[in-house]
């Protein structure tokens, strides 16, 4: 028997809906929003944790109103490379380290184990760079010190650089390594001389 489609002639599916609104946005875009901030609302993770796309320019300022806002420990700063006329990315992942502990600890003070739904609450901030645009985004080592050598290996693989870091050089790679080994335009040389061998 063929398939009625008299109800759905013109009807637009929930994916494709969803599709066109984008993600709603969680309750740490939502604070954002009301504290004035912009950023993009990439939907969750893989994890469920929630994503947020931010400017270059805004993003001391997102970082510096997270941070007051609880989120405290900058777990992991990276980048990736989209690929093939993709974009780089900058990604932060932040978390409510205080407020976990506090709660762990008051946890901990009852008797029986700690409830393994129990985890911090994080964000994951993304600022997305043309690959032939201007690669440089505004370091955050003067929030939190732990950005130092991420963002330095970031630079080192990426080419990311990051305005205001105080030791902008790179951390892998030798100081005269010619290109960014993790992009994926990168071209392998067929030899690496070293300078100090002579």
């Amino acid at each position: 028997m063929p398939e009625d489609t008299t109800a759905r002639a013109g009807a637009i599916e929930p994916t494709e809906t969803a599709a066109i609104e984008g993600p709603a946005p969680g309750p740490v875009a939502t604070w954002l929003t009301g504290q004035g901030f912009d950023a993009t609302v990439l939907g969750p993770d893989h994890e469920g944790v929630e994503m947020l796309g931010v400017e270059p320019a805004a993003l001391p300022l997102v970082a510096t109103a997270l941070k007051a806002a609880g989120f405290d420990y900058l777990q992991c700063q990276g980048g990736y490379d989209e690929g093939p006329g993709g974009r780089l990315v900058s990604f932060y992942h932040l978390v409510k380290m205080e407020a976990m502990v506090e709660r762990l600890e008051s946890l901990a003070a009852g008797s029986g184990p700690l409830p393994a739904d129990v985890h911090p609450e994080e964000v994951r901030l993304k600022v997305f760079l043309p690959r032939d645009g201007a690669l440089s985004i505004p370091s955050l080592y003067g929030l939190f010190r732990g950005a130092d050598w991420q963002e330095r290996e970031t630079f080192d693989m990426y080419g990311i650089r990051y305005e205001g870091h105080p030791h902008p050089k790179r951390l892998l790679m030798p100081e005269d390594w010619k290109g960014y080994p993790l992009r994926k335009d990168y071209v392998q040389p067929d030899f690496y001389e070293m300078q100090d061998a002579y």
